[in-house]
């Protein structure tokens, strides 16, 4: 009787990036820069969105004020992520609205003579590209625009995986 060669399991669209992002964040550095500077990126984001102003739309009546670019973007986000897994999807919207949280505060504390969060969200936007660039040269991996605009947006769930990961949750 012969043995039947079992076939090895089918990776998914997202595995197969995964495993991409990974190769490209071995050197221990490039990974700290990273677990610090993803979620900083995702929230300078979030505090452009808020910042720039939404029209008023009649038809929304009272809730004409919960409705912005920040929420569209979370809701964005949350759908696009949704499609990859919906348990990362849910722990990146409760993660978002945490975030949006923080934007509501760094928003408040302008307008009591604070800092301008447009400022504080570039400012971070720029050190941290610039932490992302050079954890790149430290790995010593070619550096490529479009992986890395790419990378940018999967960066998040990519590190909520590897925390699920580590709690053996199957996140798909």
């Amino acid at each position: 009787m012969k043995k039947q060669k079992q076939k090895a399991p089918q990776k998914s669209e997202i595995d197969i990036l995964f495993d991409k992002y990974t190769a490209s964040h071995q050197n221990p550095v490039n990974k700290i820069i990273n677990w610090i500077s993803v979620p900083l990126v995702v929230f300078a984001v979030l505090g452009l969105a808020y910042d720039v102003p939404f029209p008023h739309l009649g038809f929304l009546g009272q809730y004409n004020a919960y409705i912005n670019w920040d929420s569209l973007v979370i809701a964005f986000s949350v759908y696009f992520y949704m499609r990859i897994s919906p348990l990362l999807s849910y722990i990146m919207l409760i993660l978002e609205f945490l975030m949006g949280y923080g934007v509501l505060e760094i928003d408040n504390w302008q307008k009591a003579n604070g800092p301008n969060l447009v400022d504080i969200c570039f400012l971070l936007l720029f050190v941290c590209f610039i932490a992302q660039y050079i954890g790149q040269k430290i790995e010593k991996k070619p550096y490529s625009l479009i992986n890395s605009a790419k990378f940018q947006f999967y960066a998040p769930i990519w590190l909520l995986s590897l925390v699920l990961k580590r709690f053996s949750v199957k996140y798909k």
